[in-house]
């Protein structure tokens, strides 16, 4: 019996510690896959190395946030993906930062 009443003040125990989880998302004026983000810093020109071969694309440096601030991503080659694959810079427009990507050309 006094198993069963300790288990039973556990259980009521967690479930009034735990909060509720209900999270609601807004949008206005459609679907944006970016965020809201200040303006990035002017892109930073460095050395490009040696093309390592065939398959191989360059990925520019880029600047990405992360909370508050930009970081800065230098570029690199890289295998693409899948044949046909171009590489898509991100970009900043509307006040809002898009990811780069990977591309097909048809």
């Amino acid at each position: 019996m006094k198993a069963k009443l300790l288990a039973l003040i556990l259980l009521a125990g967690g479930a009034l510690l735990a909060g509720p989880r209900v999270f609601v998302g807004l949008s206005a004026g459609g679907y944006y896959p970016g965020y809201y983000a200040p303006p990035p810093p002017p892109p930073t020109v460095v050395y490009r190395p040696s093309y390592p071969g065939p398959g191989y694309t360059w990925v520019g440096g880029y600047w990405y946030p992360s909370g508050p601030r930009y970081y800065w991503r230098t570029g690199y080659w890289a295998r693409t993906p899948y044949a046909g694959a171009y590489w898509v810079a991100p970009y900043y427009r509307d006040h809002r930062y898009y990811r780069g990507y990977w591309g097909r050309r048809y």
